[in-house]
């Protein structure tokens, strides 16, 4: 009798292993102690959701049932239900991280990992549309008042399209994070875990130092409500919402800031190795897509470089 009870143990620990949600959460267990940004466990949580709620669909329930056909059914099924080739891609992405994993971790004898055979989707990469100067003018002009909020939303504002942080970077920043004398900040955890420095310029600087001083709380949260407490990502959407609305200027996405730094640093100049260290790239491929330039930017650029004209000929 006890023989046949260990026996059923090991089966049900084997059955574990093979199935695909019981994975999925012993994957994202992975991630964290690994050492992932909450931003990307949620990323990681949500693409595989997605993955998950179609093989229960197609009555896939364990890892060893995912064939190369179940995935590129699966990534048509994602076109068909309207996302686009972004999310299609972020989708593979997750699930190739899944599958390497459960390889690497559970070493299954027999079992060939079926993501090896379908090929990434196509990732068109049109040019990420930033903010634009006379919308970030005009919804800076709005916070013209002396009260808490004008302070604290004009330096918000001018802190994230100077920074270029991600926004779940720019609400984690501490005030004992920031050098208001050099505008340093420490972003202690951005993406991968990794730590950077981003600056503020004068004027940023600034307005920080004014928004401060309307603060009667004590707590360590750079970026705070009028109670003190510290802004969600909810709250800073609905900061640039509001001041959108009230400039009459189409609303803005928080990720529309961080495309607006990294052009126009290349605009002025900025080398592409230091914007790469600024803006938390791993790589240079990542960066490609927030540096697609205009039309206006190719004239220019040949405005100053032709051959003929510098030539005189």
């Amino acid at each position: 009798m006890k023989s046949t009870t260990k026996k059923q143990g090991i089966i049900t620990l084997f059955e574990q292993e093979d199935h695909i949600l019981s994975m999925v959460e012993s994957f994202l267990v992975d991630r964290k102690a690994s050492g992932s940004s909450r931003g990307t466990l949620e990323f990681y949580r949500k693409k595989l959701k997605l993955f998950t709620d179609y093989c229960e669909c197609q009555v896939i329930i364990r890892v060893t049932q995912i064939t190369p056909h179940n995935i590129r059914l699966y990534l048509l099924y994602l076109e068909e239900k309207g996302h686009n080739h972004g999310g299609i891609h972020a989708a593979y992405r997750s699930l190739r991280a899944y599958l390497y994993w459960w390889e690497d971790e559970i070493e299954p004898e027999e079992w060939k990992n079926p993501i090896k055979k379908v090929k990434a989707p196509k990732l068109f990469t049109h040019p990420l549309e930033p903010i634009s100067t006379d919308d970030v003018r005009s919804m800076v002009e709005i916070c013209k008042g002396n009260t808490f909020h004008d302070k604290r939303d004009k330096a918000t504002l001018l802190a994230l399209l100077d920074t270029g942080a991600r926004a779940q970077e720019f609400l984690d920043m501490s005030l004992e994070d920031i050098n208001l004398i050099t505008g340093a900040i420490l972003i202690r955890h951005g993406k991968g875990g990794k730590p950077r420095t981003v600056y503020l310029g004068k004027k940023s600087r600034k307005a920080l130092r004014n928004y401060l001083k309307q603060r009667t709380d004590t707590g360590s949260a750079l970026w705070v409500s009028q109670k003190g407490e510290r802004i969600t990502y909810g709250g800073l959407r609905s900061i640039l919402r509001r001041r959108a609305i009230k400039a009459s200027v189409t609303v803005p996405s928080l990720h529309s800031f961080r495309r607006a730094f990294a052009l126009n640093m290349l605009r002025a100049g900025v080398d592409i190795f230091s914007l790469q260290k600024l803006m938390g790239h791993g790589d240079l491929q990542v960066l490609r897509r927030y540096l697609a330039q205009t039309t206006d930017d190719v004239a220019e650029a040949h405005r100053i470089g032709s051959p003929v004209d510098r030539w005189g000929l």
